[in-house]
């Protein structure tokens, strides 16, 4: 597995050198003293998403995001940096119902997690945004997140000496950028990367599932592989599931960005890795536990003419017993990865 795991990389770092030179103008050539990161690809999951090729992990590229992910001034009163909300021991997600931005404001959505984003083709909630790069704009201009504007941000990070050395170090000189901001937040959260989960242990051998979570995982291939289905444990479409209805006005899901009512609270269906870190869940965080999904699910959950057929097939309920419901969870578990959260 690890050898696979190398070809892999090497072959995406070739191929991606040779994208950089023929690429479009938003992307940059590394420089010679900043090299490209040696990013471990597990060869299962899923496509990379196309704009890494044109913004591959650097040394110094990621140094300078993860600085400015970390950083508060990228906030209007200086008091919320992207980690903030996003804390590596809950999978970069938090544990509150909603997203809290400058000034105690909630957000419209609950925080999702921010693993495995290079392998997304879709990313907030609606999935608004195709390219990580265009989605780091997002919470900082957001009101009820950090309500500032990129003008503000570089006035207030353009002396700091720090800044300008890490800048010079990733492009090649000192300037200080929208886009280069931009560009390394998403090139430090691409190698956010979680895959050493004990599923993934099991998968290569080197561990084995409790009788509990392998009747688990035979009960998630027949009730929820559809959706949460490959190494991401999501299929990235959009899908009204019928639950508890965020009665903000401005929300619609998806379709506030395709203007079809057929997308009306549809939502992006979430990666189940790392679940045990993320409570609570649903797009504004509608239930507590894991439990009280599946509870919720069993009772019936709310029709629409657009519910997921997967539900309107089933007389808009998954019917499970409580010992099945208890197995899923604990299969569920298997997908936490303690080194990616250090928990």
């Amino acid at each position: 597995m690890k050898k696979l795991y190398k070809i892999i990389k090497i072959s995406i770092l070739y191929f991606s050198l040779g994208l950089v030179s023929c690429s479009s103008d938003e992307s940059y050539e590394p420089i010679e003293d900043n090299p490209l990161v040696d990013l471990i690809i597990p060869v299962d999951f899923p496509a990379l998403n196309s704009a890494f090729y044109n913004n591959q992990p650097t040394k110094f590229g990621v140094e300078l995001g993860k600085k400015l992910f970390f950083d508060p001034r990228l906030s209007r009163d200086n008091t919320i940096a992207c980690a903030t909300c996003h804390i590596q021991a809950s999978a970069y997600a938090d544990h509150e119902t909603q997203g809290v931005g400058i000034e105690g404001k909630i957000g419209l959505r609950n925080v999702p997690p921010i693993q495995n984003l290079a392998f997304m083709q879709f990313y907030n909630w609606d999935g608004s945004k195709r390219q990580l790069e265009k989605q780091v704009i997002v919470p900082i201009i957001t009101p009820e997140e950090m309500h500032s504007s990129m003008l503000e941000v570089i006035g207030k990070i353009k002396e700091d000496q720090d800044y300008q050395s890490l800048f010079k170090k990733a492009f090649g000189d000192g300037a200080i950028t929208s886009e280069r901001i931009y560009r390394s937040i998403a090139q430090y959260e691409y190698t956010l990367i979680s895959a050493e989960s004990k599923y993934d242990q099991v998968k290569q051998n080197k561990a084995q599932f409790t009788k509990q979570e392998r009747k688990g995982y035979y009960l998630f291939q027949v009730h929820c592989a559809n959706c949460h289905s490959g190494e991401l444990f999501t299929d990235q479409t959009f899908r009204n599931i019928g639950f508890p209805i965020n009665r903000d006005t401005n929300e619609a899901g998806r379709a506030r960005v395709t203007g079809d009512l057929n997308d009306y609270m549809s939502f992006r269906v979430p990666s189940l890795r790392n679940i045990e870190f993320t409570a609570p869940y649903g797009s504004f965080g509608q239930f507590q536990t894991l439990k009280e999904v599946l509870d919720y699910m069993d009772q019936g959950v709310i029709n629409s003419a657009n519910l997921d057929p997967i539900f309107k097939e089933n007389q808009n309920r998954l019917a499970l017993t409580e010992e099945e419901k208890e197995a899923l969870i604990a299969f569920m578990l298997t997908l936490s990865d303690y080194n990616f959260s250090k928990q």
